[in-house]
């Protein structure tokens, strides 16, 4: 199951719940990301670990990034490299689910709040 636009919202910065934005390190920062977006950042509290790198993690070393027993809501850009990255946390024994419309609909509502580098 996904996760909604409105159910990420009603729980950010919930106990136990880790919102993992699995975008490049420039993305994540705000210092670059799609033209097709209205703001460049992330969204506030979420734990940075690209795609690329959790591929390589062994789930010892994922368990070391990530606190075992969390529910992982796992965000990109347009929710592709998320729904990936949910797969390897659910094969590694993580209850985790995609945010599918990630970073490309978030960014659109400006009453959402976001953070980006200074």
């Amino acid at each position: 199951m996904e996760v909604t636009l409105e159910e990420l919202r009603g729980r950010l910065g919930e106990e136990g719940l880790v919102v993992l934005d699995v975008r490049s390190r420039a993305e994540f920062t705000g210092e670059d990301g799609y033209p097709c977006d209205p703001r460049q950042g992330h969204i506030p509290g979420a734990v940075h670990l690209d795609v690329q790198e959790l591929l390589e993690l062994a789930p010892e070393q994922i368990a070391a990034r990530l606190p075992a027993g969390t529910e992982v809501v796992a965000y990109c850009h347009s929710g592709s490299r998320s729904a990936f990255a949910a797969q390897i946390l659910r094969a590694a024994g993580y209850d985790a689910r995609n945010y599918a419309g990630s970073w490309h609909e978030w960014s659109r509502d400006e009453s959402l709040p976001s953070e980006a580098a200074k």
